[in-house]
């Protein structure tokens, strides 16, 4: 399931680790970002992501940003 932020986004970074088979650890050395950040991130508790950041992580897994986050119904 999604983490979704205050502000109504939803992060699923969760799902996109699953399907790949790969652990936040793993992604975090491929973006170069600590595990740290990469949970705030994941846990929908970030108030912000850089281009440069989401654009890695798209990178790492193949994929679009829309695919990381999403709006969800007010």
């Amino acid at each position: 399931m999604a983490a979704v932020s205050e502000h109504g986004i939803a992060v699923h970074l969760d799902e996109l680790l699953a399907a790949r088979d790969m652990t936040l650890a793993q992604l975090a050395d491929a973006v170069e970002v600590t595990v740290v950040n990469l949970s705030v991130l994941k846990n929908g508790r970030a108030k912000a992501i850089r281009f440069s950041t989401l654009a890695a992580i798209c990178d790492a897994l193949g994929c679009q940003p829309g695919d990381v986050l999403s709006r969800t119904e007010e």
